[in-house]
């Protein structure tokens, strides 16, 4: 009888402190991690946000910027930082992508992360270089069937979005592209504009100037619907393979074992500023669109992902790193 008194007490005990950690959280600035160099969508993700999120916190939101393996080495700095909500990672999808890319990650995204809140979303384009001969999809499905292994596209590096978006188009599409891989966005863009590849899967933002002034031409957009700043370009789903979709996604976690109570208020902080006009407005002018959601939907999105992405490397026989 002492001895279940003695568990029910601790238990008692352990949520009341808990519940304190919560009520006085957060007491001092919060870090957040965004694990890609400053300027790429992740970094421009988090700090489109940061002023607002911590007004609503009473708070000073940090960023620190820990590039490197693919976003490998922030995310796994986040994962061992202390799980008391004062360390968050601005993860993006390629903590999906790389489940299968690498033999060994010291860290395991789906266990030892707690998701909070999606954040953005970005869609991707399909673009190509004005001489080739395809003025929409279909012409451009059409002209890789007819040349198999001919056409070329860039990426922004092997096992990127970027390549892995293409490469599944690829598979949806039953055609066959060579891989051309630059390093990062900017050159694939350049590459493209100067006619040295003939397609990119590109995000948005970095190519809507130059589709503008028909530099180069938009094929086809990535996401279920039409893009408010590109309109004349129809999706890949309308254009012939119904269902297609991809987005780049941005998010936010912290350590696994966080106080729950601590990653409720942390939600209710950012979807909020999520859904205020201001913010909206701001990912607006990038391209992105904010994103709220519960804890338990980004989980669900980060379960469906890595399967999903498993399946595309695996298909595509992109060798693990």
């Amino acid at each position: 009888m002492n001895k279940l008194f003695m568990t029910i007490a601790a238990g008692v005990a352990l949520t009341a402190a808990t519940n304190v950690i919560a009520q006085e959280f957060p007491s001092r600035p919060i870090r957040m991690i965004v694990p890609f160099a400053p300027g790429g969508g992740s970094d421009i993700s988090a700090r489109t946000m940061t002023d607002v999120l911590g007004q609503a916190l009473g708070t000073t939101i940090v960023i620190d910027n820990r590039p490197g393996a693919g976003s490998s080495l922030g995310a796994d700095i986040a994962s061992k930082s202390p799980a008391d909500g004062y360390t968050l990672l601005l993860g993006n999808i390629s903590l999906a992508f790389n489940a299968a890319l690498y033999k060994k990650l010291p860290f395991v995204a789906i266990r030892d992360f707690a998701p909070i809140s999606l954040a953005t979303e970005q869609p991707n384009i399909i673009v190509a270089h004005p001489s080739l001969a395809a003025k929409n999809f279909q012409e451009f499905v059409a002209l890789a069937r007819k040349q198999p292994g001919k056409l070329t596209y860039a990426s922004a590096g092997l096992g990127s979005g970027t390549h892995l978006a293409m490469e599944m188009l690829m598979q949806s599409a039953k055609v066959n592209m060579v891989h051309v891989p630059y390093k990062g966005t900017g050159p694939a863009v350049t590459a493209t504009l100067a006619n040295e590849t003939n397609a990119f899967f590109s995000t948005l933002a970095s190519v809507v100037p130059h589709v503008r002034s028909n530099r180069l031409r938009g094929i086809a957009v990535s996401s279920s619907k039409r893009s408010p700043v590109l309109q004349d370009v129809p999706t890949v789903a309308e254009s012939g393979v119904p269902g297609f979709e991809y987005a780049t996604w941005y998010g936010i976690l912290a350590p696994a074992a966080t106080p729950k109570p601590v990653i409720t208020k942390l939600n209710t902080a950012i979807v909020s500023t999520l859904q205020s006009a201001e913010v909206k407005q701001r990912y607006a002018r990038q391209g992105m669109d904010a994103v709220p959601t519960t804890p338990e939907a980004f989980t669900k999105l980060l379960k469906d992902e890595t399967v999903k992405w498993a399946k595309v490397v695996r298909e595509a026989k992109i060798p693990q790193q």
